[in-house]
């Protein structure tokens, strides 16, 4: 069986969304250098509904791979159905990743709601803050799949 699946190798060379959103309603950055991944998410968001998503990653093809993968899944989507959005959907949705890189996965779960926390702040809007974990800054510890 190969490392990764051919989802993953589409999404790391030819990744969906990549690039940054002018003017963003919500712009979330998670990971650290010490892992050596980091991810950005733009949000453009219209009525509820992302309208557009852009990311900007630093890391490995599964990283890339991720961050790709979890722009098309919530693209389109409300606010709520982003928020839902797992790390175990973005790894089933790529058919996989191994072991090692799962953390890639949990970094994309976290630019979502990153981005969409930033949202909520940027135009006052009341939140549960349970949604959104602190950022915990050690890969570590990241909860896995």
């Amino acid at each position: 069986m190969a490392l990764y699946s051919d989802i993953v190798m589409d999404h790391f060379m030819h990744p969906r969304n990549v690039g940054e959103i002018e003017n963003p309603d919500g712009v979330g950055q998670v990971g650290n250098a010490k892992c050596g991944d980091i991810m950005k998410m733009y949000l453009k968001i219209r009525d509820n509904v992302i309208q557009d998503v852009k990311f900007e990653t630093f890391g490995c093809g599964s990283a890339i791979a991720s961050s790709s993968m979890a722009t098309e899944m919530i693209k389109g989507k409300t606010i709520d159905q982003a928020l839902a959005v797992t790390n175990r959907q973005v790894v089933d949705a790529l058919g996989g990743l191994p072991a090692h890189k799962l953390h890639c996965s949990v970094l994309a779960e976290e630019s979502i709601k990153s981005a969409i926390k930033d949202y909520y702040d940027r135009h006052g809007i009341a939140y549960d803050h349970s949604r959104f974990p602190e950022d915990c800054g050690s890969c570590e510890s990241c909860r896995m799949v």
